[in-house]
């Protein structure tokens, strides 16, 4: 097992006023810098700013950094992430924190900090890495370009065999002195002529990361787009060779950072030994914070929980450009145009470490992208519910091509399982929505290296409160001549629960085009809807609605009501295949943690003030102009809510 440096960042804090304003963009020229590069990228709000830095270094690889600049007028960085941030006057001085110090030639590092300011708020300019002045063009030298040829992302190759590596390089303005060949942090080996190309005699058991580093005659470098490749058996399951159920025979991950809070509460020890997915929300959290382990760490963890035996470890998958289009508390880090942003700050280091042969015997099991897809089938013109920003997201295909990007990058690891959120039964259950979201999923699945076989199946009801099977009535129910359809509940709805819907999705999939041995998940951390308000039997026969309203589990106002929900409690615990084509009953959601915050929190996050999130609001189109039916007093999504904590123990179903 690898052994790492704790993460000394700093935690993140609320900074000025509302998140949300323009964003100013400062990047670097146009053309490459000899020593180092910086990108200097500022979200202002007025007053207050967070500042992402990424670092690039195109000399020697260095062991170690501290980045140097200075302001141009009064800003103060009130707080910082992976890196020791030090301000003297108006010289800020960045360091590493061990684990980070590696800085390979051509490689990157992002780091950032919260920031405040009176009067204007003019970009640093005189950055310093180790003291070698960055950004400095050399008299306008273009950058060299460079690609992998050879070997194809996600080839595999047999234990022992050599690999053959080839790239195509050139420059616009001079000429390439060589071409770096890596795995991983690695260097191979070197090539001084076109066309350039290195034999890798030796390649280890396991995934590896392949790039190629192009020197052009001014000392600028340009790294490849990374190819995954697999030798062996990884360790692990093969591509074409995973099992067929990932949760047979194994346990599942429990994630230590979660548990700690969950025992901490009246009453939480109960269910603190209960699995719950990680979730990858930003592009901080991979390495981690000051207040929960990176990925990596988790990774470390759950060899050591794994003990030599099967094991599955759960992944949320959540970052995407102008991520959730139809809502605000659950609004990203990154704008709607950053899809490189997304693939290769996200994404990359995401695959880079899931790759690791030290975790090849888990079976690692990633939920891709909630909350994502859908909206481009209900939340578009001319649906009633559209938004501009989800209209935005169809044309411009970002999460189109983002999921793609995920699934190819994360399914080329021959131990991963790639789900993808299907929605809920009470998003996508309706006929005009049901095929049409198969079929885009579809063709995010066959885009941006991507094909069917990168996808393991689907999940359901992901962070949501939809009842996973309704006993008292069925859709095909009839009162008094009338069907359950036509209630006000159900609104002509194909489906009445989750289960059901899971099942059919399952279906609808596979004659959409996908592998006939998907399977299904089911998120049941929030929808089991037990205590005294829990039905035992069905409602009234005088009329459709009163039967259904009688009889339903599901406590909700409205079905499209999402956002910390009264009378809501824990639903069946994290089980293995308990019905036919479901593959696992999961705690994707951990319980515990908010959906949105009550009221306007600002946030270095980007996390938004949504109204459904307030419970004096009278509702939107998508939930009929209903009251939201949300808890009062609730923090900024993701962060610990011990009242919603409490409810769901008190109204768990089964009951604890």
């Amino acid at each position: 097992m690898r052994k790492r440096r704790p993460v000394k960042a700093i935690a993140r804090a609320a900074v000025g006023a509302a998140v949300g304003a323009a964003v100013l963009l400062v990047g670097t020229p146009a053309h490459a810098a000899t020593g180092c590069t910086v990108d200097y990228q500022v979200n202002d709000w007025g007053g207050g700013f967070t500042a992402g830095i990424t670092i690039t270094n195109n000399d020697a690889a260095l062991s170690g950094w501290e980045l140097s600049f200075g302001f141009p007028g009064d800003q103060r960085v009130t707080n910082g992430w992976s890196a020791d941030w030090n301000q003297q006057g108006d010289r800020v001085t960045a360091g590493d924190l061990g684990y980070n110090g590696s800085l390979g030639t051509g490689q990157s590092t992002t780091i950032g900090f919260n920031g405040t300011y009176s009067g204007t708020n003019d970009p640093p300019t005189d950055f310093t890495l180790n003291g070698v002045t960055c950004n400095d063009s050399g008299g306008g030298n273009l950058p060299p370009t460079v690609s992998l040829t050879q070997p194809s992302n996600g080839a595999n190759f047999a234990a022992g065999q050599p690999i053959a590596l080839a790239a195509d390089a050139s420059d616009p303005d001079g000429s390439v002195t060589s071409v770096d060949f890596y795995a991983g942090d690695t260097l191979l080996g070197s090539d001084t002529t076109s066309p350039y190309s290195l034999q890798w005699a030796a390649p280890g058991d396991g995934g590896h990361r392949l790039t190629a580093v192009a020197h052009d005659d001014s000392g600028d470098t340009t790294t490849s787009t990374p190819v995954s490749v697999t030798v062996g058996d990884g360790g692990g399951d093969p591509p074409g060779d995973r099992v067929d159920n990932p949760y047979v025979g194994a346990d599942v991950y429990v994630n230590p950072d979660w548990s700690a809070k969950a025992a901490a509460e009246p009453g939480g020890d109960a269910i603190a030994d209960q699995p719950t997915a990680v979730w990858m929300d930003r592009i901080a959290a991979i390495e981690g914070t000051s207040t929960a382990r990176g990925l990596a760490a988790h990774l470390d963890t759950a060899v050591a929980q794994a003990a030599g035996g099967e094991l599955v470890f759960q992944v949320v998958i959540y970052n995407l450009p102008g991520r959730d289009c139809a809502a605000l508390a659950s609004n990203g880090e990154l704008e709607p145009h950053e899809i490189d942003r997304y693939k290769h700050e996200y994404i990359d280091p995401i695959a880079d470490i899931l790759s690791d042969p030290a975790y090849a015997d888990l079976r690692i099991v990633t939920v891709i992208e909630i909350d994502s897809l859908p909206n481009l089938i209900t939340n578009v013109t001319p649906r009633p519910t559209a938004t501009p920003e989800c209209d935005v997201m169809k044309a411009n295909g970002n999460y189109v091509e983002g999921v793609g990007y995920a699934l190819a990058q994360l399914g080329a690891v021959p131990n991963v399982y790639n789900y993808i959120d299907a929605g809920h039964h009470g998003w996508i259950g309706w006929d005009d929505n049901f095929g049409p979201s198969a079929d885009l999923f579809h063709q995010a699945a066959t885009s941006a290296g991507s094909t069917v076989d990168d996808v393991h199946g689907f999940i359901a009801n992901t962070a949501n409160y939809g009842a996973l099977k309704e006993d008292h009535f069925a859709i095909g129910d009839t009162v008094n001549g009338t069907t359950v359809r036509q209630s006000d509940w159900i609104d002509w709805n194909r489906y009445v629960d989750e289960l059901s819907f899971a099942q059919a999705f399952r279906l609808e999939a596979v004659s959409a085009g996908f592998n006939p041995d998907v399977g299904m998940l089911i998120d049941t951390s929030r929808n089991g809807w037990g205590g005294d308000a829990r039905p035992t039997g069905p409602g009234p026969m005088t009329d459709v609605n009163a039967y259904v309203d009688g009889g339903r589990y599901d406590q909700r106002i409205h079905l499209g009501n999402w956002c910390n929900q009264s009378g809501a409690g824990l639903g069946e615990r994290p089980q293995t295949a308990p019905e036919p084509g479901i593959d696992a009953y999961i705690w994707a959601k951990p319980p515990g943690e908010s959906d949105g915050s009550s009221e306007e929190i600002p946030n270095p996050d980007g996390k938004g003030f949504d109204r459904m999130c307030d419970p004096t609001y009278p509702g939107n189109a998508r939930n009929g102009f209903n009251m939201s039916g949300a808890l009062p007093d609730a923090p900024l999504s993701g962060d610990w809510f011990p009242a919603q904590f409490a409810e769901l123990l008190a109204n768990a179903y089964p009951p604890l």
